[in-house]
């Protein structure tokens, strides 16, 4: 029996958000936003410095990439904002040039990330393996973890207990009552301890000073002429990958977490569109920040674009509206938040000895590569780069050993049949050459690759190496048992990849 067609209003309650119909789901929404907000505050700061401009040019490109990313983004709840490895990639620019080529390096950036994200650079993701997915999330745990060091070094003895406190609350919280986040219920409790009872200790305004206006709309204030262009165009492109490649790894993690998929060439496009608007307000740029991702979703059980929308909105209202109050939060209570968010984030199934003990060894070499490339560079790209190419070393290297060749006196007695079994690419293909008898065999050599496949020009070029050094010794060689894709290879290049003197 067919079901009745929905009416219009049934259809309008199907396409509205799930954050509108849900009180539960609102709640949560807001309240993870107010959190991320709190957290992004110091680190835009930090990354501000690092870039050697303003505290307020990082809060206003982490409000406007949140803001901007929660509409046109890719995948929901995911937290884009200033981040660290992009501002070590436009500090030097900066450093140099000043702050006008800086924003047009920024706006820049966005165009090469649409260009990239509309020519499919997304699709490459799927040559990521989940050993170098692994250590991305491992190193990051302890890159975050490495970040919060500073804070409990040569500082007051009260933000010790300040910070076991933080985490006692959101350890032991979660147990009694999840209406209200952990982090946020430790933020507000620490805090008004902190000034109800002048304790003191590092707070957030210690950082540097909060914007007290709105970013105003504006053109870089660079000569727009090929020298600009050219100075700009390898740190923006630099920034435009290094952001591409953090953001994507982050969102195919919170796909994971939620078990839910995300368009990643609608985020690429997203990145480079919310850096475009980040740009012409006079801010830094950044891309997905996996600290305050890891709180929106893992912690606060964001799920909504409304989380990421709050979240940038927040920020730039507590800035504005209530900057004296969120100045005297206390970066103990903010370094607990983070410090549990290491807890979280670390795979700790992943170091287990009885996974290490099943785990290939090859798997383990390539976590391990990821982890220790991206901890001593701080740059998560170039570990996750660095860790699948030596994925893709390892699995030539053992694929490469699959590859049999059998020999076999034909009945007749005037032939021989060698069986070729295996993948015949670049890598296994160089040593076929040797494992025939050109001298001894017989005057017909059947070559049987039945059981093979024949995937490059290596492997053409090596078939035509062996038939070579049959016939210079008077003996003709036969190739049989070619699949439709191989055949097709070999009939295009064989003959054609060595010139004729």
């Amino acid at each position: 029996m067919s079901s009745s067609p929905l009416s219009p209003a049934d259809r309008l309650r199907g396409l509205r958000p799930d954050w509108l119909s849900d009180p539960k789901v609102w709640r949560t929404e807001i309240l993870a936003g107010l959190v991320v907000a709190l957290a992004l505050i110091p680190e835009a700061i930090s990354f501000s410095i690092i870039a050697g401009v303003d505290p307020a040019i990082g809060l206003f490109a982490s409000f406007t990439m949140a803001v901007t990313l929660s509409v046109v983004g890719g995948r929901r709840a995911m937290i884009s904002a200033a981040t660290g490895a992009v501002a070590l990639v436009i500090a030097p620019l900066n450093r140099e040039h000043g702050l006008g080529h800086l924003i047009a390096c920024v706006i820049l950036a966005g165009v090469f990330q649409i260009a990239l994200g509309a020519l499919g650079v997304a699709r490459l993701m799927r040559f990521v393996p989940r050993s170098v997915m692994v250590g991305f999330v491992n190193a990051l745990a302890i890159l975050v973890f490495m970040a919060q060091v500073p804070e409990m070094h040569d500082v007051p003895w009260a933000v010790y207990p300040l910070i076991i406190g933080g985490l006692a609350l959101m350890v032991f919280l979660p147990k009694v009552t999840k209406a209200v986040p952990a982090p946020l219920v430790s933020i507000v409790i620490l805090t008004a301890l902190t000034v109800g009872a002048g304790i003191a200790v590092p707070t957030v305004g210690d950082r540097g000073e909060l914007p007290s206006s709105l970013p105003v709309p504006g053109v870089p204030d660079v000569p727009f002429t090929m020298d600009t262009l050219t100075t700009i165009a390898p740190y923006a492109l630099a920034m435009a990958l290094v952001g591409l490649m953090e953001s994507l790894m982050t969102a195919k993690l919170v796909d994971e977490l939620t078990d839910t998929h995300s368009s990643k060439t609608r985020e690429s496009i997203g990145q480079g569109i919310a850096n475009i608007v980040t740009g012409f307000l006079g801010g830094m740029g950044g891309c997905a920040v996996i600290g305050q991702t890891m709180i929106n979703v893992k912690v606060s059980g964001a799920r909504t674009r409304l989380s990421t929308f709050l979240a940038g909105t927040f920020l730039l209202v507590l800035c504005i509206a209530f900057g004296p109050v969120v100045s005297d939060i206390p970066m103990a209570a903010l370094v607990a938040v983070m410090i549990m968010v290491c807890f979280a984030t670390f795979d700790w199934h992943s170091v287990a000895p009885a996974t290490l003990k099943r785990m290939p060894a090859g798997e383990i070499t390539v976590m391990a590569v990821t982890v220790v490339c991206v901890v001593a560079t701080h740059n998560l790209a170039v570990g996750v780069v660095v860790g699948s190419l030596t994925a893709m070393v390892i699995f030539a290297r053992r694929v490469a050993h699959l590859v049999h060749v059998t020999s076999l006196t034909a009945p007749d007695g005037d032939s021989v049949v060698y069986s070729v079994t295996g993948e015949l690419f670049f890598a296994s293909s160089n040593d076929l050459v040797g494992q025939f008898d050109y001298t001894t065999d017989r005057a017909r050599v059947v070559i049987d690759l039945t059981a093979a496949h024949i995937w490059d020009a290596s492997s053409v070029a090596a078939l035509d190496a062996i038939r070579t050094k049959y016939e210079q010794r008077g003996k003709t060689v036969e190739i049989i048992g070619l699949n439709q894709p191989s055949a097709h290879l070999h009939d295009k290049l064989s003959g054609e990849l060595t010139g004729s003197d």
